[in-house]
């Protein structure tokens, strides 16, 4: 009994390894690069979007054929297959896989790829402004290393770009709590809130709303000198906004009231 079962697990395997075969998951026997087989057909499903079929050949010569000169590039291409998959399970792999990479390779050419894409992982996975933003300080943490340690990067120009979005991101779920703040007319929260994202992130591309319902709030506490600041430079930044009507109307209003103070 034990003899058939054997038997027949050894059939199984055998009609499995033949099919591989047949379908060109497995490299051609006598092929005398083999790694260089799997890299191509790997990549080649991977251009495909077919990511699970390309994972099955970068693996194998990833765990296969260890001292290749294509497994760097392999182990990148399987993080990339996982980001492309772009699932919150397949996500974690792609951190995981680029993170390793890192780890192995830390001196390789590419080792700026994997970093960016690593910060992609958890851009991919940021969450509303007015959700949880764990990911989104990840993905800030990630951009950040890679600006300290590839300068020179030709990625750098995408990498300063998605590091904006990720810090507005951060910056609209503090400056949506400061403008509710403001609506219900709580007037010191959304001070200390407004204050604290211009503070913060000086570069917020919507610091012009912050400007304004920063001053709007001093203004109607009665601190009209610390208002009238912040108008300023909503006018002296911005070129459009919403906004700038109203402030100039503002600014002109304040310095008649200090004219009309003045002795």
């Amino acid at each position: 009994m034990r003899f058939l079962r054997a038997l027949a697990v050894a059939l199984a395997l055998a009609a499995t390894a033949a099919c591989a075969a047949r379908s060109g998951r497995v490299p051609p026997q006598g092929s005398s690069e083999p790694d260089k087989f799997l890299f191509d057909r790997g990549t080649a499903e991977l251009k495909e979007e077919h990511w699970l079929t390309a994972r099955e050949f970068l693996r194998q010569l990833t765990d296969t054929y260890t001292q290749s000169p294509y497994r760097p590039d392999a182990k990148l291409a399987i993080g990339d297959s996982y980001l492309g998959e772009n699932t919150a399970e397949s996500l974690v792999y792609a951190i995981n896989e680029f993170r390793e990479f890192l780890q192995y390779y830390p001196t390789n050419p590419r080792a700026d790829y994997a970093q960016y894409k690593l910060g992609m992982a958890h851009f991919q996975q940021m969450r509303a402004p007015q959700r949880d933003q764990t990911e989104t300080r990840s993905a800030i943490a990630e951009f950040e290393t890679f600006v300290q340690r590839y300068p020179n990067s030709a990625l750098m120009p995408d990498v300063r770009q998605k590091l904006r979005e990720a810090k507005d991101r951060l910056s609209d779920a503090s400056y949506l709590v400061g403008f509710f703040y403001y609506r219900i007319r709580w007037y010191p929260g959304a001070i200390d809130r407004l204050k604290s994202v211009i503070e913060q992130d000086p570069g917020y591309s919507r610091r012009d709303a912050a400007y304004f319902y920063l001053a709007e709030s001093l203004l109607k506490s009665d601190r009209r000198a610390e208002a009238l600041p912040y108008y300023e430079r909503l006018v002296a930044d911005f070129e459009q906004s919403d906004h700038l009507a109203e402030a100039r109307t503002r600014i002109a209003e304040l310095k008649t009231q200090v004219q009309a103070q003045t002795p």
